[in-house]
């Protein structure tokens, strides 16, 4: 098969900037040429990346994009130039995957590809827009449920593919430092501020030895929610009882396993009740051998069950923070061997994320369409 691979206005791949999607395209990708399918990926363009080259078999063009803006009503409007750039430079192909907002409209050249539109936010009622779209692709159960909600007619074209662990699962260690982390953008929809109200709770002396990292970009370029509120949280973590640093972002996928490898916990208390698809950070997390917390959003349903791969809490209501302050402090106070066992089945769910078995979901999908 010839596929194109189109990512969004905002980040480069590989992912020298982060960002999820990307990560997630840049590993399948490669999969998909070792397989020996013919794959060309479109991203923004870096100063430090050539407009084209080649890796692992797949060919990379890079258009001129854009640091991403507070407004959205901004970043439509950013989507639809990056979408138009993309457009001149599409090849020939079978399938065209992409997560643009535009493309999907603007591209109607079948000899472009069949469109595969990959759905990695919660979606606002575009949906109906995709109808000549050939597959509407959401990675959780609870994504494909909000596009049929919003466009029942199109019930027929969803299909549910999960993100796969964008890395080689490798062996668990055992030697862990007693480390709760946060891997992710620092924006008020990933909840820091929920975190860091709930670690506030906590009875001073109870988790000594204990120490909190929190791992992210807060500029705003990166999807971060600015300089403003970093500097009000921080405030908020020299009130814990737990020391709580914050590195900054890591995207070196080398030093990221390694943060992930050395932690015990893993905490991801996201309140965005209509942003987050499926996120990566916590499979991630649990393929490294981190036992995950996350908030009760229904997209953490596909592979976190309550007190078998991790714990979940209530993040709704008055009472959110004293919920995950509760379940943290349960989770905290477990046993080597308790939390070892969690850990144990945690990565073993990561397992049927890996790249290869979902890379195979994805050709047999692309497959089944072209046939």
């Amino acid at each position: 098969m010839k596929i194109t691979i189109v990512t969004g206005a905002f980040f480069p791949v590989p992912p020298i900037m982060g960002g999820a999607v990307e990560k997630v395209w840049f590993a399948l990708g490669k999969e998909f040429a070792q397989r020996g399918h013919v794959v060309v990926q479109i991203s923004r363009a870096h100063p430090g990346l050539p407009q084209t080259e080649s890796i692992a078999g797949v060919t990379h063009i890079r258009v001129p994009g854009f640091n991403q803006p507070r407004s959205i009503v901004w970043l439509k409007f950013l989507d639809f130039i990056y979408s138009r750039r993309v457009r001149r430079v599409l090849p020939e192909a079978d399938i065209l995957v992409t997560n643009t907002f535009w493309l999907p409209i603007i591209e109607c050249r079948p000899n472009r590809g069949l469109i595969y539109v990959h759905v990695q936010r919660g979606p606002k009622g575009q949906m109906r827009w995709y109808a000549r779209a050939a597959r509407l692709l959401a990675v959780s159960h609870a994504i494909a449920d909000a596009i049929v909600a919003q466009a029942p007619e199109l019930r027929a074209k969803v299909r549910v593919i999960p993100n796969p662990v964008p890395f080689q699962i490798g062996e668990m260690s055992d030697a862990r430092d007693n480390t709760v982390l946060f891997v992710g953008r620092i924006h008020p929809e990933k909840g820091i501020e929920l975190l860091l109200r709930a670690l506030r709770s906590l009875p001073a002396g109870k988790f000594i030895g204990w120490e909190v990292k929190i791992i992210g970009p807060h500029e705003t370029r990166f999807g971060g929610g600015g300089s403003d509120f970093l500097c009000a949280m921080q405030p908020l973590a020299e009130q814990s009882p737990i020391p709580v640093e914050w590195p900054g972002a890591v995207f070196d996928e080398a030093e990221l396993r390694a943060q992930y490898r050395s932690a015990a916990v893993f905490v991801y208390p996201s309140i965005a009740e209509t942003g987050d698809a499926l996120p990566v950070a916590p499979l991630e997390a649990m393929a490294s051998g981190c036992v995950p917390l996350v908030s009760a959003l229904p997209v953490f349903r596909d592979y976190v069950d309550d007190c078998v791969t991790g714990f979940v809490f209530d993040h709704r209501g008055e009472r959110a923070a004293e919920n995950l302050a509760a379940r943290l402090s349960q989770l905290l106070s477990l046993g080597h061997d308790a939390r070892s066992k969690i850990a144990e089945a945690a990565r073993a769910k990561a397992a049927e994320f890996a790249v290869e078995p979902v890379a195979q979901r994805y050709l047999d999908d692309f497959a089944t369409l072209l046939a």
